[in-house]
């Protein structure tokens, strides 16, 4: 497997972050690849001779995170401490924090323990796991990764982590094209300034308050006839204030003959899941919940939020967005297309966070410079964090930013340059099947991807192994290479990328000439220009069948 380059730069500033403080704390919003990552940085910490703890909250993410562990550290072995399971044989072992809890007396001496979900480490379980393992090794390390640092009792993390590593946004994410993008919209239905009159409390608004507002029969009318008008072919969810406020609004939902249902934190468990499950098969097209799915919650089919609470916190605002920029897995979802995602605020939040927009739109400026990567620290905990957060993971300090205008990018113009910068940091070589550029091919020693589009609007990302033809996906064509790249990643090692690259410098051979002539191409090219060429050629009906043409 071949890391992303911000996997690579993410991996980097931990291990440095564990060199220099002993702890360290990475944030990875959705789409990240986080266990990819995670995993990059327990092998490269313990370097095949130390031991590891990988710490989950379920067993089911135990299992998950090996199985990703394996692909990219093959050489390393594994064990398991979990219900069904408890060894400590392995280099790095994967346990459930509970069943290790309710075992401490047996961890053995660990060089690093690292915590998924890093969030949940300020409950009592996991700090009596993570003072056993310092009891035993005063000097191991502490690895915490998770994507929503805030937790919802406020307990701050910096007992345990006193340094955040890196932080990598939504906006990252979506400029890379491992997000769809978001079209946010504020709407207003006559409720905006009771909510810009009401003050937050400590922690967050008082939603009762923001419920008196939002929720009564004219506003839930208004609400249900804007979506019936902007996302009727669109599966939603939707955040209310309140249990009731969320039942009134799925009452509307349903006399307008919508498929909808709520969720919340006093329906039966079983229940719940039947709910989800419905939705996950396209069953149930709208969702309303007061908070409960904000996290842990996957449903790719979502395309549309609509925010009816308010929340004082912008990172709990882009967790809410984040719900609906997942990319459709084709094998999951066959035959439905997702581009982008329709945010409705029917409150202020993105009136005092800002237009989310702006943030995705804003062009990424890497750090070029060599060294240690630009540092800042948090007035209220004294932490250490990267130059570019706006608020403290570890202690909740929101820090005061001035969005300037003129750092506004043409649209049209920045996607260019995201396309560019995607190909240029590709370790594989894309090459343009035709002059329109419809068709990108890359090719390695046991795949190969295509993104290709019929009408310059769908673009799909293929990826093909053996004689196997797999559709990965339909977006736009930032979304479609990013999905391609990653396939050609998972299925290649670095030594496909040093052939590519000494094949651009090499004429093609007498063999792929003689197939290229029989394929209709004349003239001039490299091995590399020769091999895409081929492989599009040999493989073009099943292209065209996937594009239906």
């Amino acid at each position: 497997m071949i890391l992303r380059p911000r996997q690579k730069t993410f991996v980097a500033n931990c291990l440095q972050a564990l060199g220099e403080h002993g702890n360290t704390l990475g944030v990875a919003n959705t789409g990240f690849g986080k266990t990819v990552a995670l995993s990059a940085t327990t092998a490269q910490q313990i370097n095949g001779v130390g031991r590891a703890l990988i710490l989950q909250h379920r067993d089911e993410l135990a299992n998950q995170n090996s199985e990703t562990f394996r692909r990219v550290a093959p050489e390393i072995p594994i064990s398991f401490f979990t219900s069904g399971r408890k060894s400590w044989r392995g280099r790095a072992t994967f346990g459930m924090v509970q069943t290790v809890a309710n075992h401490v007396e047996a961890i053995p001496r660990l060089d690093l323990l690292v915590i998924d979900e890093a969030h949940h480490c300020a409950s009592a379980t996991y700090q009596k796991v993570i003072g056993k393992v310092k009891e035993v090794n005063p000097e191991i390390k502490i690895l915490g990764v998770t994507a929503t640092p805030e937790r919802s009792d406020k307990k701050g993390l910096a007992n345990t982590f006193s340094n955040v590593a890196d932080i990598v946004t939504i906006s990252e994410m979506v400029q890379a094209g491992h997000l769809v993008p978001p079209k946010a919209m504020v709407v207003d239905i006559g409720t905006q300034s009771a909510l810009k009159s009401l003050k937050p409390r400590a922690d967050d608004y008082n939603q009762a308050e923001i419920e008196a507002i939002q929720n009564t029969t004219v506003n839930n009318n208004q609400v249900v006839e804007k979506w019936l008008e902007m996302a009727n072919d669109r599966q939603t969810i939707v955040f209310s204030s309140t249990i009731q406020h969320a039942e009134d609004v799925c009452k509307v939902f349903r006399e307008m003959n919508v498929e909808a249902e709520t969720v919340h934190g006093q329906l039966p468990v079983r229940e719940r899941r039947a709910i989800l499950a419905a939705a996950d098969r396209g069953d149930v097209q709208v969702l309303i919940n007061p908070m409960i799915l904000t996290e842990g919650f996957d449903n790719q089919r979502i395309s549309c939020v609509m925010l009816l609470r308010v929340s004082s916190h912008k990172s709990t605002m882009i967790q809410m967005i984040g719900r609906g920029l997942r990319k459709l897995d084709p094998a999951r979802h066959p035959g439905i297309v997702k581009r982008d995602c329709l945010v409705l605020d029917f409150g202020i939040s993105l009136l005092k966070h800002g237009d989310l927009n702006a943030d995705v739109r804003l062009k990424y400026k890497e750090n070029k410079e060599k060294g240690e990567a630009a540092k800042k620290t948090c007035p209220e905990c004294k932490s250490k964090l990267p130059i570019q957060v706006k608020e403290c993971p570890l202690c909740g300090y929101e820090f005061k930013v001035e969005v300037d205008l003129d750092g506004f990018y043409n649209e049209l113009e920045e996607l260019k340059l995201i396309e560019i910068d995607l190909l240029n940091t590709s370790p594989f070589r894309w090459i343009s099947i035709f002059d329109s550029g419809a068709a990108l091919v890359a090719t390695g020693f046991a795949s190969w991807a295509c993104v290709c589009t019929a009408d310059d609007e769908n673009w799909y990302a293929i990826g093909g192994e053996g004689k196997t033809v797999t559709p990965l996906g339909v977006s736009n064509k930032i979304g479609a290479i990013s999905s391609a790249d990653d396939f050609m990643r998972q299925h290649e090692k670095s030594t496909s990328a040093k052939k590519a690259a000494r094949w651009m410098r090499e004429s093609a051979s007498q063999k792929q000439m003689q197939l290229l002539n029989r394929l209709g191409h004349y003239g001039q090219f490299s091995k590399v220009e020769a091999a895409a060429l081929i492989t599009f050629g040999f493989n073009s009906r099943a292209i065209e069948q996937i594009l239906g043409v």
